[in-house]
């Protein structure tokens, strides 16, 4: 279809701008539509799959979803001006726009704010130069607002989400009872940390798929052909791509697994992807779901007595919590915050990163389903290639661009603080107190990949010697100075104490080694 194809022959009153993560339709930017005058633009560029590797499926994912709205769009009678892919010759958002707006000369230009700080200098930048300004509209996506973060914010020493999350409970109603939170507690993380037997998870009930359609077939072959040499490939491309699709996944999850989600889930297992998990975040990046009805979905669920209060406070906490709270640091910290490093990590991401290649299990096992599927549940992020990125001391950007382009539902708003932030501590505790460090003990608890491994989880030096647990104890060896009074890992740094100057030398050439082959592989 040509890129103009069911706009209107003369020149528009508002140029409504809609992104590739902006696809509900209660969107500001509809406020106000007049059918017989207005026009959406959407546009499917080279440079949001290639500002950094994106995998295939992710490119996939996001543009079925922008086809199929756009034609449930046209269904309403909303003209949408599109530009796809082969038809695009501009290669960015910027550059698409500028030329439309020369052709088409709208009186005013209109969007929601993107949830991508370059985004917003670059398409604003684009209108400016043809002399727009573009009327930026409040995002009523969220549960909570700029203004309140801001707020929050407001004076504190250090940001931290338990008091946040509190506020959004409260403000909302969600899990509370009167004044007090549902079930007598705010928080059942201690609940909500068991890990599966020898004898594993048994049999899953396997999550609700959704075979492409025509449509979704079109872009699956556009994007194999196009961006081939990404990482990746869609042949096992199943996410949901509409609401209608989004709102049967979510039902699933609510029935099959959000009632042992808070006991499971920081399980891991060698071969499963999924587990207990939701699988829900594309579909809310996309905005094909809301985080509040979402929520509203898992209370309802514990309130009819189908799921217990701890599996549904850990998953409202995750969205209602984590997600809001990390857009609201990511819009409050941008854009030095991008640049930060902190541990003054300067080593290169490895190659097994991107390809799964390496000998050892949990990395070869997680990256490897990554890299087929798009996707990995939240702990394998932080404490399986998060972690090890962490303890290598990887350049805290390398880490960033490999998450954002390698999992589907990476959107950079809510993917760079959860990198920077949390996973790899490049903020120096501005999103959470301390880093998430852990030896190779913590994944022979959580998992069953130390079983599948030839090192041994308890040694840090020596031919058996697994590398999170020497890593791990190098870490403390290279930044002791700034944890030794640390509340949180004070304990960590007196227990490296304990270690002879023998065994930490030791330690020392076992990193130093390890840190060169990874360098090198």
């Amino acid at each position: 279809m040509p890129p103009g194809a069911g706009s209107h022959p003369g020149a528009p009153r508002h140029l409504v701008v809609v992104l590739g993560d902006q696809l509900n339709e209660d969107s500001a930017v509809f406020d106000g539509f007049d059918v017989g005058t207005d026009l959406v633009w959407m546009a499917e560029v080279r440079a949001e799959s290639t500002h950094v590797p994106s995998h295939q499926a992710r490119t996939a994912l996001f543009l079925a979803a922008m086809r199929h709205f756009r034609e449930a769009l046209r269904d309403r009678g909303i003209a949408v001006h599109y530009r796809e892919l082969d038809d695009a010759s501009a290669s960015t958002l910027g550059a698409a726009l500028a030329e439309d707006l020369a052709t088409l000369r709208p009186q005013a230009v209109v969007g929601v704010r993107p949830g991508e700080y370059r985004l917003v200098a670059e398409i604003g930048d684009a209108a400016g130069a043809r002399g727009y300004a573009i009327d930026w509209r409040e995002d009523r996506h969220f549960i909570s607002s700029d203004a309140e973060f801001a707020a929050f914010a407001h004076g504190r020493r250090e940001l931290r989400l338990e008091y946040f999350y509190r506020q959004l409970r409260r403000r909302t109603g969600l899990l509370m009872d009167g004044d007090a939170p549902a079930g007598g507690e705010w928080n059942y993380d201690a609940a909500n940390r068991a890990g599966f037997d020898a004898a594993g998870p048994g049999l899953l009930a396997p999550p609700r798929t959704f075979p492409p359609d025509a449509l979704t077939s079109q872009v699956l072959q556009l994007v194999a052909r196009v961006f081939s040499g990404n990482p990746g490939s869609v042949a096992h491309f199943d996410w949901p791509v509409t609401r209608a699709e989004a709102l049967l996944a979510l039902a699933d999850f609510i029935r099959q697994r959000l009632p042992l989600f808070g006991r499971y889930q920081d399980a891991m297992w060698g071969g499963e992807t999924l587990l207990y998990h939701s699988r829900l975040s594309a579909a809310l990046n996309l905005r094909l779901l809301s985080p509040l009805e979402v929520c509203q979905a898992a209370e309802a669920a514990y309130r009819a007595g189908r799921a217990p209060i701890e599996a549904v406070e850990g998953f409202v906490r995750q969205i209602l919590g984590w997600r809001e709270y990390v857009r609201g640091i990511y819009w409050h910290a941008m854009p030095a915050y991008a640049a930060g490093n902190a541990l003054a990590a300067h080593a290169p991401l490895p190659s097994f990163y991107w390809t799964g290649d390496t000998e050892f299990a949990c990395l070869a096992d997680t990256i490897g389903r990554t890299l087929d599927r798009g996707y990995a549940h939240h702990i394998e992020r932080l404490m399986v290639t998060g972690l090890f990125a962490l303890l290598l001391g990887v350049e805290p950007r390398a880490v960033h661009e490999w998450y954002l382009g390698i999992y589907v539902d990476a959107v950079e708003w809510v993917e760079l603080p959860n990198v920077l932030g949390m996973s790899q501590h490049a903020d120096g505790g501005l999103m959470a107190s301390k880093p998430y460090i852990a030896s190779g003990r913590y994944l022979d608890r959580a998992s069953d990949h130390c079983r599948r491994c030839p090192r041994d989880p308890a040694r840090a030096t020596g031919a058996t010697a697994c590398p999170f647990t020497t890593l791990y104890w190098d870490f403390l060896e290279r930044h002791a100075g700034r944890f030794e009074r640390h509340p949180r890992m004070a304990q960590q740094v007196r227990n490296l104490t304990r270690k002879t100057d023998a065994e930490r030398a030791e330690i020392r050439r076992t990193a130093d080694a390890l840190r060169e082959r990874c360098a090198l592989s």
